[in-house]
């Protein structure tokens, strides 16, 4: 075996490389007792990418209607105020925000029960920093996600 079949390509990663000499990661979300797809699996990223878009231009249009006096620049500082908000109110109550509703997507403690509280208003928070949400585990969950004990759902 060579030092690059060991380490891992650039282009392929270590994680590639440790498949194809027999290690075996499992599907993402076995260790958290979800099954590999259909409802109840882990959220893609691609419907949880537009979730976020679709609920950040809800956002930006709340913000730019109601609270910026119409100042384009001034409604994207706002709109973040109006994240933090809808998140809070929604995943917090419902365990979804419009944007996840549409595409069928629910925010879920790690054993299944609903999001409590206090940990949908820390994954709110963490969310709003946006550095926790791009620090990904081998789930796919963000870093917000993990230390809110939250997991993003098909439904």
């Amino acid at each position: 075996m060579d030092k690059r079949q060991a380490i891992g390509s650039w282009l392929s990663g270590p994680r590639a490389a440790a498949e194809e000499m027999g290690v075996d990661f499992g599907y993402r979300g076995q260790g958290l007792g979800l099954p590999e797809d259909g409802p109840g699996s882990i959220a893609p990223l691609g419907r949880r990418f537009g979730a976020l878009f679709i609920d950040w231009g809800l956002c930006l249009l709340v913000s730019y209607a109601l609270l910026s006096g119409r100042d384009a620049q001034a409604a994207g500082n706002w709109a973040l105020l109006v994240f933090l908000a809808l998140s809070l109110v929604t995943v917090g109550t419902v365990g979804a925000t419009p944007g996840k509703l549409l595409l069928r997507l629910r925010v879920i403690g790690e054993g299944g029960t609903r999001l409590s509280l206090p940990r949908a208003v820390l994954r709110s928070v963490l969310l709003v920093l946006v550095i926790p949400a791009v620090v990904w585990d081998r789930d796919t969950r963000g870093l917000h996600d993990r230390l809110s004990r939250a997991v993003q759902i098909r439904v």
